[in-house]
């Protein structure tokens, strides 16, 4: 009896060696996320509740650690690390970094695009933006499974500015994208590309004068300490894609893949809700608190017609012009 009961012990284990794979799918798997941001933020936010929705769809144990307050980099860096798969399993990341992969993809963040919220949310509602998501998958290796975002974009600045003539050679970092600086030349102004962890010392050293965010990026880097005078020029309403790194996605089980698309389609939406519906409210409370001053732009239709030739021709010249075409056939 006892021998029997060795060699079936012995069986049981080689069987279990033999099969390591059955150990390994009932350990936790771990996902990494990374955000410039604290735990505030709407972006980190948005982040947890996908994290909380992944949990509730795949059902079992998954360990996220994250990586806040740009500990390792900035968004670029957290693009490229998904690309190549590792470091960082996902990130909201400005489409702006995605321009080596897909030449289109900074248009689905281009100023003057959407008219107002309701435009905004009909072409993400309406997955306008697909051929671009598609393309940075197959050549990024990067999946867009959300789309937050929402916030509205203003000039934020040293000096008051109320129409086209006192914009006029403002020294303005813009994003890197090229169609920023055209837009912002074709205003008048004067572009600079400047990384965003030093827009602060560049105003208050005087190598620029403004630089252009929604509320909550104001608010988080204190741009209102060095730039005050909040310009209401609504130049632009956000896209942030909630990015997955394809390489991680391919190695997880069906079930968790399925999971973690679904949760980032839903974080996506709580992310858009929220910053959408805080902006104004963060715009407010700064102003209240005495940190900034809200100046009214005069020139908003003028503005938007100086530029509205520099968008055709971009879009055609990046091949986006047919989705280009589609979001301004689209009715809000």
């Amino acid at each position: 009896m006892e021998r029997r009961a060795l060699l079936g012990g012995i069986a049981a284990a080689t069987g279990l060696l033999a099969t390591p794979h059955v150990v390994r799918a009932q350990a936790p798997i771990t996902l990494n996320g990374a955000s410039q941001f604290n735990e505030e933020h709407v972006f980190t936010r948005s982040m947890k509740h996908f994290a909380t929705k992944v949990q509730e769809y795949y059902g079992r144990p998954v360990n996220f650690v994250w990586h806040l307050n740009s500990s390792l980099g900035l968004e670029k860096q957290y693009f490229e690390y998904m690309s190549a798969g590792r470091a960082v399993d996902f990130g909201i990341v400005s489409p702006a970094h995605m321009s080596t992969f897909s030449r289109a993809a900074p248009f689905i963040d281009a100023p003057f695009l959407f008219r107002d919220i309701a435009h905004w949310n009909k072409v993400l509602d309406g997955d306008m933006l697909k051929p671009v998501s598609d393309e940075v998958e197959r050549r990024a290796r990067v999946a867009l499974i959300g789309y937050a975002g929402g916030g509205t974009r203003n000039i934020f600045a040293n000096r008051p500015a109320t129409n086209m003539a006192e914009l006029r050679g403002l020294r303005v970092r813009v994003q890197g994208a090229p169609i920023w600086s055209r837009t912002f030349q074709a205003i008048g102004m004067a572009p600079q590309v400047i990384a965003y962890n030093e827009v602060y010392n560049a105003i208050q050293n005087n190598v620029i004068e403004a630089g252009e965010n929604e509320a909550a990026g104001v608010e988080q880097m204190r741009f209102y300490e060095v730039g005050p005078n909040l310009i209401m020029t609504q130049h632009a309403i956000t896209v942030r894609p909630l990015c997955f790194s394809a390489q991680t996605l391919s190695r997880l089980p069906r079930e968790l893949q399925e999971a973690v698309r679904r949760a980032g389609r839903e974080a996506g939406v709580f992310g858009r809700n929220a910053e959408s519906s805080e902006d104004a409210q963060k715009i407010t409370a700064l102003e209240q608190a005495g940190r900034l001053k809200k100046i009214t732009f005069t020139q908003r239709a003028e503005m938007n017609a100086a530029v509205k030739p520099v968008m055709e021709a971009y879009a055609k010249e990046i091949d986006a012009d047919r989705i280009f075409t589609a979001i301004n056939a689209l009715t809000s």
